[in-house]
């Protein structure tokens, strides 16, 4: 067995390791989680209690939300910055988010990619599917992420299936959520500091994006799956 094979096995070993370990996770404590993510002030209380764990606690609950998303990402976002304020709960979170979508892709590319496979060819999400051997699925992946309402999270584990290298991945999917992550953790730390008039607008802002993403998603869909098929047919 080359170095190589056993740098792979040793890898599939850790990222499966990874998934149990959240799977036993997420069923001993999906009703705390839940039930600790319904009241900021709960969340900070319960984070601040753990001391010096509560910044690696909090990258946790991102990890988990990345990773099979119990819980919308915008509420882990907003406690991060109730808790940590808008500097460091920005960097909190966005390593979390990059811990979660690094399970995420290496476990489709590594173990999970006849799982994943057989989940793109149900109806609702041949979309995707048809977009992930376009020469410029790298542009289509940075409109997912950009966009809100999008299913971002499936498309990370998506990627895993495609010839996509991880260091070009990580920095679309980072170039492209960071301005949301912040703006999530900002609302969260302008609610603590009762900057009031800020948090309304950020929210505003932030929401009227969310609400145009859900209402133009399907049209959006649709012309990037017409683009590709016009484009592998010329």
């Amino acid at each position: 067995m080359g170095v190589s094979s056993v740098k792979k096995q040793f890898s599939r070993i850790c990222i499966a390791s990874l998934g149990l370990l959240m799977m036993v996770l997420i069923i001993c404590y999906s009703p705390e989680i839940l039930k600790l993510t319904m009241s900021l002030d709960h969340f900070r209380d319960h984070i601040l209690s753990t001391g010096k764990l509560g910044p690696i606690i909090l990258i946790f609950f991102q990890v988990l939300q990345t990773v099979i998303a119990p819980i919308p990402g915008e509420v882990i976002q907003i406690a991060g910055g109730y808790v940590y304020g808008t500097s460091i709960g920005t960097l909190l979170i966005t390593v979390g988010m990059l811990l979660g979508a690094m399970m995420a892709f290496y476990f489709t590319r590594f173990l999970g990619g006849a799982f994943v496979e057989r989940l793109l060819k149900k109806d609702k999400f041949q979309w995707m599917a048809s977009m992930m051997d376009n020469k410029r699925f790298s542009i289509f992946l940075f409109i997912i992420f950009i966009i809100p309402g999008l299913p971002k999270d499936l498309f990370i584990y998506a990627a895993g299936l495609t010839s996509i290298k991880p260091l070009r991945f990580f920095v679309i999917l980072l170039v492209a959520r960071f301005p949301w992550l912040i703006a999530s953790v900002s609302i969260g730390s302008n609610i603590y500091q009762k900057n009031y008039l800020s948090t309304i607008i950020i929210s505003g802002v932030a929401g009227l994006a969310f609400i145009l993403g859900l209402i133009y998603k399907d049209k959006l869909i649709n012309k990037l799956s017409t683009f590709k098929r016009s484009n592998s047919e010329s």
